[in-house]
């Protein structure tokens, strides 16, 4: 047999093969190589757009907004002083002109393909968890007593715990999402373990981001179900995220820290503290700054190079009193592409990140694409996600992903 003809029967190079194996390698490369995360998107690029004519990429009309917003904090280089920190602010930016395209083009996953996929990314989550668990069963009282000053446990990603507790939020929502599919028993099991363990873990974790977004997800999940033929199921979810709370403030230490602490930080809010320690009063702070700023750079903004030099200049004008190291950008993705680019390129970044819910129709896999992209607006809107690798990929993976198992006329239309 020819290698031409080895490589046209063999199913092994079957495009969706080949992409779930880029996924697979992305996943690896979220939890600890940020690199192979990088080469594994744009091998998903490469096959996704293989052959695949030019002139049809303009038919997603996502993708084209998606250029537009990234094109304008492109053009900010003319005005923005501090070119490395605007390359890097680009180079991160760059999955988003590539993969909405190659997952257009991509097949959804087959059943097998399905069951491989939840069973992998699931094994991998639980790893990262056993990372950060390892701290905490060498030196307890050490991690123990950081919960309560807001130090968390250590993470896979960067030790990014926001990006890593929101992937784990959203792979359990895929778990979800697939059930039906996952034909095998022994499959059935090990998923179901898989998603116990990831739900104790997060927790245990304790990063807010991943528990707010947990229990929205069981929220909407229980009042679909309650409005659809499961009333009763429906029900019960709905009752288990108040026992689920009150089970984690009684039993898992560093979820009661956590909660005492944000708490806490509220206090400190109300009695007028000024010194940024905080976090969440820090972020409010960086966004009220960012805004003030983009007032008075409207429409073209400060340029990406420069945005952190400005909010230090905010900071210096409206928060002299916040040390350096809690001097942040605005955690608001909205904030931070107005005050890079502009209230327009701001207003096209808008359009994009709500194109999603054009997608949605009375369906089982548009009820699971909403949930996803409210869990990333809510990302978006107390975050930086999209300036950073890991939010990056994050973002575009899973709502691609859900995207993908759409009804083929609805993708077709979008």
């Amino acid at each position: 047999m020819s290698k031409s003809n080895f490589f046209h029967n063999n199913k092994l190079f079957d495009k969706s093969n080949i992409a779930l194996i880029c996924i697979l390698g992305m996943f690896t490369g979220f939890l600890c190589a940020p690199a192979l995360l990088s080469i594994s998107m744009i091998l998903y690029g490469v096959n996704g757009l293989w052959g695949i004519h030019p002139s049809r990429w303009f038919r997603n009309t996502y993708w084209i907004a998606g250029v537009a917003w990234v094109a304008f904090y492109a053009l900010t280089w003319f005005w923005s002083a501090d070119k490395e920190y605007w390359s890097i602010g680009l180079q991160v930016k760059l999955p988003f002109l590539i993969l909405p395209l190659a997952f257009g083009f991509t097949p959804r996953f087959t059943t097998r393909q399905m069951q491989i996929f939840t069973v992998a990314a699931g094994l991998f989550f639980l790893a990262g968890a056993g990372y950060s668990l390892s701290f905490l069963i060498r030196e307890p009282d050490k991690y123990l007593f950081g919960y309560r000053i807001s130090h968390l446990l250590p993470t896979p990603s960067r030790n990014d715990h926001i990006c890593f507790s929101l992937a784990i939020t959203l792979y359990i929502v895929w778990c979800v999402y697939c059930w039906p599919w996952l034909q095998s028993t022994a499959v059935k099991w090990i998923t179901g373990i898989l998603m116990t363990i990831l739900v104790l873990f997060i927790h245990i974790l304790a990063a807010k981001s991943g528990i707010i977004s947990f229990y929205l997800f069981l929220a909407l999940w229980g009042f679909y179900l309650a409005f659809s033929k499961r009333k009763i199921i429906g029900l019960i979810v709905l009752v288990t995220i108040p026992l689920f709370i009150v089970f984690a403030m009684k039993y898992i230490p560093t979820f009661r820290d956590r909660a005492a602490y944000i708490y806490y930080s509220f206090v400190m809010a109300e009695a007028k503290d000024r010194t940024g320690n905080y976090g969440d009063i820090g972020r409010i702070w960086s966004q009220t700054i960012g805004w003030k700023l983009i007032k008075e750079h409207p429409f073209s903004g400060v340029g990406a190079g420069d945005m952190m030099l400005e909010m230090k200049k905010g900071y210096d004008r409206w928060h002299p009193e916040v040390v350096e190291e809690n001097r942040l950008i605005p955690h608001n993705q909205f904030l931070i592409v107005a005050l890079c680019s502009g209230i327009p390129a701001m207003l096209i970044f808008a359009i994009w990140a709500f194109m999603p819910l054009a997608w949605l129709r009375k369906n089982r896999e548009s009820f699971f694409m909403f949930t996803v992209w409210l869990i990333l607006m809510f990302y978006l809107v107390i975050d930086t996600g999209l300036e950073v690798q890991m939010g990056v990929f994050v973002f575009t993976v899973f709502i691609l992903l859900f995207k993908q198992q759409l009804p083929e006329r609805v993708q077709n239309e979008s």
